[in-house]
């Protein structure tokens, strides 16, 4: 049996319809959701990243405003400008580009930006927040995937899921996620012995490791929903997933492709997270 595609491209594009009706709704009342992108240096997946989410904010009708600073800009410089973010009424979301110039220390950056405005989810009042299962900012890539698994009908409450990947962008944020929504989680990483015994026990397996075509049938529970993070250029130019689509197929019951699975929901969820922002700022406004 092949397992079904889960469709990001779709599912995002659902969620964008959504977000630009409530957009909409609050422009009637005068409220305009703002989304600062900072890029410092000139990486070119940064650059275009960055435009991706600058097109978003036009279709959706947020307001933008994009800082590109040379690539030896100094730490200074960088968090006098989060500062003046922070304080700007027409700005509810913050996003510095990741990953900076080698000089600028990463957590300084993140710890500037205003929890309120986190919409990155990276802060770690943020990440205190989704660990205690208190309401907050999720981090994009993570709240995608939960989403998508949602979106397949097939239920979280009870299941295994196993996470292979212990970053701070992805692994440990989807873990938590997970375990909000009553699964029974278990972490995969680069030290686990019998990885593929583990994983082949997941009802639900999602990948993120930065490695491609890593994970074959053999770490496949028959039927199981596979959720592919990475993203990775082969030498031909070819994008492929840390999951190896073809020989996984016949296994898994759903599965992301790559491109077109999880790549598309991270910026919809970080405009979805402006706009949850942008209607907080404004009830504490009163």
């Amino acid at each position: 049996m092949t397992a079904q595609r889960i469709e990001g491209k779709a599912i995002s594009d659902a969620i964008r319809i959504e977000i630009a009706e409530e957009t909409a709704k609050l422009a009637a009342r005068g409220i305009v959701p703002g989304l600062a992108v900072v890029l410092v240096g000139e990486d070119p997946a940064s650059q275009v990243y960055v435009g991706n989410k600058e097109k978003a904010c036009r279709q959706l009708g947020f307001y933008s405003e994009v800082h590109r600073l040379p690539a030896e800009t100094t730490q200074e410089t960088l968090l006098d400008l989060i500062d003046k973010l922070n304080r700007q009424s027409t700005i509810n979301g913050i996003l510095v580009q990741l990953p900076l110039p080698k000089h600028i220390e990463e957590k300084a950056v993140i710890d500037a930006i205003s929890a309120e405005k986190d919409v990155d989810g990276f802060h770690p009042v943020s990440v205190g927040n989704l660990v205690i299962g208190d309401d907050s900012l999720l981090p994009c890539t993570p709240a995608g995937v939960i989403e998508l698994i949602k979106r397949t009908g097939v239920g979280i409450a009870g299941k295994h899921a196993v996470v292979i990947g212990r970053s701070n962008i992805v692994g440990k944020p989807v873990a938590m996620l997970l375990l909000r929504e009553h699964a029974t989680v278990t972490i995969c990483h680069s030290r686990t012995a019998n990885m593929a015994d583990i994983a082949k026990t997941a009802d639900i397996l999602v990948v993120a490791i930065g490695k491609p075509n890593a994970i074959g049938r053999d770490f496949v529970k028959p039927g199981a929903v596979v959720i592919d993070v990475g993203i990775n250029r082969l030498e031909t130019g070819k994008l492929v997933g840390d999951v190896d689509y073809a020989n996984v197929l016949d296994t898994a019951g759903y599965i992301t492709p790559v491109p077109g699975g999880v790549g598309p929901m991270t910026i919809t969820m970080l405009m979805q997270n402006t706009l949850k922002a942008a209607k907080r700022q404004q009830a504490a406004k009163g």
